[in-house]
Parts: C-alpha cells; structure tokens; sequence
C-alpha cells in the first residue's frame, strides 16, 4: 500500500497585503494631518499677529514658507520686519515707530506638539528710528528662542544669545554699545493666570558682558544672574508696556529682586529688595547690597578725573547732585590759596575719601570667603545712590 500525502494548505494571499495596507493608511492619514496643520499656520499666524498689533507690535513678513514634512512644522520667514509703536516713555503714539528689520526667522514645531515653537533668528539686525539721526546694528553668533502656550498667550518664554553685539551707526561712524559673550533671558507665569493677576517670574543671565555710554562700572567684562518677580498686573490683555507699567502703578504693583549677583574682576556683589514705581513712572526703592571689593568701584565713578580736568555740571549732577560746579572750583583754588598742594592733595583722596564714607554707612560682612560691606542701595524718584554718591539715573517707564 502506497503513502499518500497531503498537499499543504495555502494561506489566503491577502493576508501578506494586510501591513502594507494598514501602513499606507496611515501615511496617508498623516499626510493628511500634516497638510491640515500646515494649511492651519496662516491663520493661526494671523491671528497671533492681530493681538500682537493691539499691543502696538507689528510683524510682517516679505515671504513665509511652510515646510518640516512630515514630522516637524517648518515656517520661515525671509525679510522679517518689526514695527514697535508707542512701547517707551518717550514714545508717543503719533511719532513714527521704530523699525527693526533682519534677514530670516524660522519657527520650528513638532506636527504633535504645536504649542512648543523654536525659533532660530539670522543676523545682522538693523533697528531704525525715524526721529533720531542714528540707528543700530545688532549682530550674534546663534540666537534662539522657545516659547511654550502658543497659539493661545505664552507660559513661558526663554531667549538665548551667543557672542551678541549692539552697535550705534550714524553717517560712516560705528560704535560699540554692547558685547557679550552669552545672554539667556527666561520668564514664566509664576502665579495666577493670563487673565487673572499673573506674577512673572524672570532670570536673566549675563557672561562677559559689558556697556558702553551708561556708566563706568559697566564698560569693562562682567558676569550678572538676576532673578526677579513682577506683581501687580491686572492681566496679559493686548496693550503696551508703558500702559502696563502704568496699571501696574497704580495697583501698587513691584519688582521683587529675590536674588542677584554681579561679578567683574575681584568685585561682587550680590543683592536683593523691592523696587516698585512713582506716579511719574520712575523706580523707588531699596536693595540691600553685600559687595566684595568695594574698593574697586569708587575709582570706577572717575571723581579724581573729574576734579582734575573740572567737572561739568552735568557730570556733577550724575555722582553728586545739589553740588553746583563752581562751589568746587572755588573750594578746591581756596585750599590751594590757604596752603599750596592742599588742593592737589584732596584730588587725589577724593576715592579714599568715598569709599571711607560708603563704608561707614554699612557693616561688616563675609561674601564667598571674602571681606564685604552691607549697605543699601537706594532708588528715589529713578535716582540711584550707593552710599552718598549718585551712581545712575533711570529713565522712566511710562
């Protein structure tokens, strides 16, 4: 008796057709969805854009561009163009606004995460202001922005700048005004809600910076960390930061320094305090300094420079306001006339005279295993004292 085996039974050829299939509608589901969020980003845009020019900053783009298939959202803009109307004190609503225009900003999303954008922006930066015969060049190695809660009003924000340089350019000639190696600034809602008393919660950090034209303490390398907190406005409504400052005024809102620390050469400084506003917008308040090498600063102010070349008032009034110019001739020619190089003399201990005086407003501190001061650091009416002596004025916000 002969065996006789079975032929094998087929399997259904369509199962083998099963994944492919399956994968191709979901490809073609997420085209779909891709092209959906992609056809979205106009709108979105433009409506990101209307509540930004209710705040009195208008942003336009020469050419935008969608791309990123198929995972990310890709927007770029080419000729990026910001137009900022009334957004400082001095800034009134009828004068031209000011202009800034750069090369390319693109925004990156991922297609399932649309509310985290990342921006990129090209440099240089051209900042124009109709009113003022200067303008400014804003130059950077990288520059970078996340922002978390668009398309609705922002959670939180960082910005990021790597070798950053402000320069003012007027006819032929450019001046440097400012240059970092990094800055980071981060903010976030802290407490309360975009629409219900928001408290905003900032840092701000500063390596191997410095500044030019605002005052001699700030043109040579330093590093600063700030941590700040910002209460007392009413909410995130469209409007501009003077008229925000204002609100914030009047609700007896304030700047909480929690925490801050400047460092440049052997000198820091650390501080804390409340700064709040006048009804003229200007700052008013006190931060409790502790500083290390204050010995350092004084010489910085240049009061020796100023006695030896004689000072103009408008110096005089910047370090010791109430002191009129000729009082200080005529002290200082009525020394030498008592006794010859009494005069000289006093020029020359002017500093060690300061400092002495700073000192003994304040008392003995430790700060990171050195010897420091504590005293305040006084802000009235957007006048800033160390001690005795008139360090700076701020202008005001609104």
């Amino acid at each position: 008796m002969s065996d006789i085996t079975p032929a094998p039974r087929r399997r259904p050829l369509w199962r083998l057709f099963i994944m492919p299939v399956l994968l191709l509608i979901a490809a073609a589901a997420w085209s779909a969805f891709w092209f959906y969020s992609a056809s979205r980003v106009d709108v979105v845009a433009d409506a990101w854009r209307a509540r930004e020019a209710q705040s009195g900053r208008i942003y336009d783009c020469a050419k935008r561009s969608v791309a990123g298939y198929p995972f990310r959202l890709e927007v770029r803009c080419d000729g990026a163009r910001v137009s900022l109307v009334s957004q400082t004190a001095g800034q009134a609503a009828a004068q031209a606004p000011i202009t800034a225009k750069l090369g390319q900003i693109l925004v990156v999303a991922q297609v399932y995460d649309p509310k985290l954008l990342i921006a990129e922006f090209t440099a240089p930066a051209t900042i124009s202001d109709p009113n003022n015969s200067s303008s400014m060049i804003v130059n950077w190695r990288t520059a970078r922005s996340s922002i978390v809660g668009l398309p609705g009003i922002p959670q939180r924000i960082s910005l990021v700048f790597d070798d950053p340089a402000l320069d003012r350019v007027k006819g032929s000639l450019q001046t440097p005004l400012l240059r970092a190696k990094h800055i980071e600034l981060h903010g976030r809602i802290a407490e309360g809600s975009p629409l219900d008393h928001p408290v905003i919660e900032t840092v701000l950090r500063v390596a191997g910076g410095s500044l030019q034209e605002v005052h001699p303490l700030l043109a040579q390398p330093f590093d600063a960390e700030v941590d700040a907190k910002l209460s007392g406005l009413k909410d995130f409504a469209p409007k501009p930061w003077p008229e925000r400052f204002r609100e914030l005024q009047a609700a007896g809102g304030h700047a909480e320094i929690v925490q801050s620390r400047i460092q440049q050469g052997d000198l820091i400084a650390v501080a804390a305090g409340t700064l709040g506003l006048t009804p003229e917008g200007r700052l008013d308040g006190e931060l409790q300094m502790t500083v290390a090498g204050i010995e350092q600063v004084i010489p910085a102010l240049g009061l020796e420079k100023m006695l030896d070349e004689g000072v103009p008032q408008a110096t005089l009034d910047h370090v010791a306001p109430g002191v009129k110019t000729q009082d200080v001739r005529n002290l200082l020619g009525a020394l030498d006339r008592a006794i010859p190089g009494l005069g000289n003399a006093v020029k020359q201990n002017v500093n060690v005279a300061a400092t002495a005086s700073i000192n003994s407003l304040g008392k003995e501190a430790e700060l990171e295993g050195k010897k420091a001061r504590t005293f305040p650091l006084r802000f009235v009416d957007g006048a800033v004292f160390l001690g005795p002596i008139k360090v700076a004025q701020v202008p005001p916000l609104f």
